[in-house]
């Protein structure tokens, strides 16, 4: 593969690609988020729905789980199942629990109208994969010490990770959505475009959606002096703290533009980790990093939350056109933060 390059300034990344590279002024309102239902409801009519669908097909849901009580029960005891039929009763029920699971997957992907079932990503590792700076992403002065740059996890599994960016668009229909689907996400918020709305994002947080660091006001960063850029990076990690009860180990540039200063002042606020991108996906269309125009095991693709006065569609028809996508080439979408 070959990177498709950019002239830069001396000691300025500009990694953006398509329409990112745009500055966007003034300040998006959003919608009003909305009160999560409890997740449990919702899951459950998915369930109901799924079980259903394998009852007609003549497969009955119990089995597995009945059969790994049972195992557990008699193993080891006199004229009982050797040891480790427990172990087999507990594979068959997480079989089971897998399938019902993709059944309701299915069910979801109809509600809201996909081209194809989501696939499911596998279990992710027990410990996480070494990332390095992508070569060409260097800065000058840097080391090993630094938060690597990076549009690619190692992997060589069939997964990609879905990022979203800004937080001007806060479509409630966009997390009702994704909870039915069951689809994993990671949002990189600017605080100029959030403020107005901390409550969506916490939602999305009880959701299961990681809140990252994409600055306060989403400005060019390697235009910046120190000062400015610590309180561009720093002060949004304070504010993320606050608002959402975690500080961010994850930090996107605006625009992909980052210097030495933007990496140092990043790490001493407690980044480990700079992911940018290597597809962009639209409601209309997919802009690619890499010549071949195609996905790979760990890319990491970047969106926005924005709707109709931005582009083609809502937030549901975006996903709706790069989940088939992804789904069509065959890969599943895992949890940025379970990998960096």
């Amino acid at each position: 593969m070959r990177l498709v390059r950019q002239k830069e300034e001396p000691d300025v990344k500009r990694r953006g690609s398509g329409r990112t590279g745009q500055a966007r002024g003034g300040t998006g309102r959003g919608r009003g988020y909305l009160r999560r239902r409890p997740g449990h409801a919702v899951l459950a009519a998915l369930l109901v729905a799924a079980v259903g669908s394998g009852c007609a097909a003549g497969t009955d849901s119990h089995t597995a789980t009945g059969a790994g009580r049972t195992a557990k029960a008699h193993a080891g005891q006199p004229g009982g199942p050797a040891g480790n039929a427990g172990a087999a009763g507990v594979r068959a029920a997480q079989a089971e629990k897998v399938r019902l699971a993709q059944a309701a997957r299915a069910v979801a992907a109809k509600k809201w109208g996909l081209a194809g079932t989501p696939l499911a990503a596998p279990a992710p590792p027990a410990v996480k994969p070494h990332i390095t700076t992508r070569k060409g992403f260097e800065v000058e002065g840097g080391d090993d010490s630094l938060p690597p740059v990076f549009t690619t996890v190692p992997t060589d599994k069939k997964i990609v990770f879905l990022t979203m960016d800004d937080g001007d668009d806060k479509d409630p229909e966009l997390l009702r959505m994704m909870s039915d689907l069951d689809i994993p996400y990671s949002a990189f918020l600017s605080d100029y475009l959030v403020r107005d709305d901390y409550g969506y994002f916490k939602d999305a947080q009880a959701r299961g959606v990681s809140v990252n660091n994409h600055t306060l006001n989403h400005r060019y960063l390697p235009g910046l002096s120190h000062d400015e850029q610590k309180k561009e990076i720093c002060d949004q990690q304070d504010i993320i703290e606050k608002e959402y009860g975690t500080r961010p180990r994850l930090f996107r540039p605006p625009y992909g533009n980052y210097n030495g200063d933007t990496l140092r002042i990043a790490k001493a606020c407690g980044i480990t980790g700079v992911p940018l991108w290597s597809e962009e996906a639209f409601p209309d269309h997919m802009e690619w990093r890499e010549e071949d125009q195609d996905l790979h095991p760990g890319d990491i693709i970047l969106t926005h939350f924005r709707g109709k006065k931005d582009w083609k569609g809502t937030m549901p028809d975006l996903v709706r056109a790069v989940m088939k996508v992804i789904t069509d080439k065959g890969y599943a979408v895992a949890r940025l933060e379970d990998y960096a």
